[in-house]
């Protein structure tokens, strides 16, 4: 199996009242690598396209690129180079990318051109989030120039230029050597799941990941009792309830369970919009100690007490 390792630019509209809803970002170049297994690589892919919407340059994006409206009247159009770039990818490969809007801004592309979309359910890796996974001790997400500068990768290349970082990207992956990168893949959830039977659910060694069908509203997902059993992230046995699920925020739960053989877990649901207005649910479970189930306890009870100040105050206004 190959790793495609591919980094896109793109180009948006100058002004909101322009904006094609279908297709808010408009792909302007391609660039990619490919790596083989042992991370080395073996070929590269680069195309310029010749915007069809936004011909002219947003000026954020005009100021970072190393070319201008002249050199993308050369390019040649999307739906070409698309089909051109995946058949480069060949058969066995897996993507790569840093972080997650690659993915998403290339099927939403190929939508608006109404090109053969991609399989799912859709694995690859997320570099970026690999990246701060192993060489981050607080797990944060850098931007690829300061990952390359902290790894010590020569710098023979200009930046944002898609197939460069497409280069570097695959440089940094390479660098920091996952031995476990088989199970730090990642969903993509541009093409979510619709129905019950194509939901995904999936064990790692750190972590459990499901990813909900669809549905119309948090009420309705929330009576799901699969969604809310909490599950060890490990062996996937229910887990025993430390503190039920609450809402931590407007669009996200939190709860804490014990397996008896894996000990503490934490687990958090995100609701996400879906493309035709439904949401649907990404549930992970990760291991935690007693004091990072302190930590939630206290978050339950601050917003436990801001609850009850502001029925206290609307009691308080309404009676007066």
């Amino acid at each position: 199996m190959n790793y495609i390792v591919f980094d896109l630019e793109w180009n948006q509209s100058c002004g909101h009242d322009q904006e094609n809803p279908r297709m808010p970002f408009e792909i302007i170049e391609i660039g990619a690598v490919k790596l083989d297994h042992k991370l080395n690589i073996i070929d590269t892919y680069s195309s310029i396209i010749k915007p069809r919407l936004y011909k002219k340059l947003q000026p954020h994006i005009r100021s970072i690129l190393n070319y201008d409206e002249t050199t993308l009247k050369k390019g040649r159009p999307f739906d070409m180079v698309c089909r051109e770039f995946i058949k480069w990818c060949g058969e066995d490969y897996i993507f790569c990318t840093w972080g997650a809007m690659d993915l998403s801004y290339l099927q939403n592309n190929m939508d608006y051109y109404y090109l053969k979309p991609l399989e799912t359910p859709l694995k690859y890796y997320n570099v970026q989030q690999i990246y701060a996974d192993v060489s981050d001790p607080n797990h944060s997400i850098v931007k690829l120039e300061k990952a390359v500068d902290r790894l010590k990768i020569e710098v023979d290349r200009p930046f944002h230029s898609a197939v460069n970082d497409a280069y570097y990207t695959g440089v940094v992956l390479k660098a920091i050597k996952p031995r476990d990168l088989s199970d730090r893949y990642s969903y993509d959830i541009y093409n979510n799941p619709k129905i019950k039977e194509d939901e995904l659910i999936s064990y790692h060694k750190n972590y459990m990941e499901h990813i909900s069908r669809e549905f119309t509203n948090k009420i309705e997902a929330l009576d799901d009792k699969e969604l809310l059993t909490i599950r060890c992230y490990r062996c996937g046995k229910k887990a025993n309830k430390r503190i039920k699920w609450f809402a931590s925020s407007p669009n996200s739960y939190s709860c804490v369970g014990k397996c008896w053989y894996h000990g503490l877990v934490q687990g958090k649901i995100r609701f996400k919009q879906a493309k035709d207005g439904n949401i649907f649910a990404i549930k992970t479970m990760v291991p935690t100690d007693k004091k990072g189930m302190e930590t939630i306890r206290l978050r339950q009870d601050e917003l436990r007490i801001k609850r009850q100040t502001k029925r206290h105050n609307r009691k308080h206004n309404d009676s007066e």
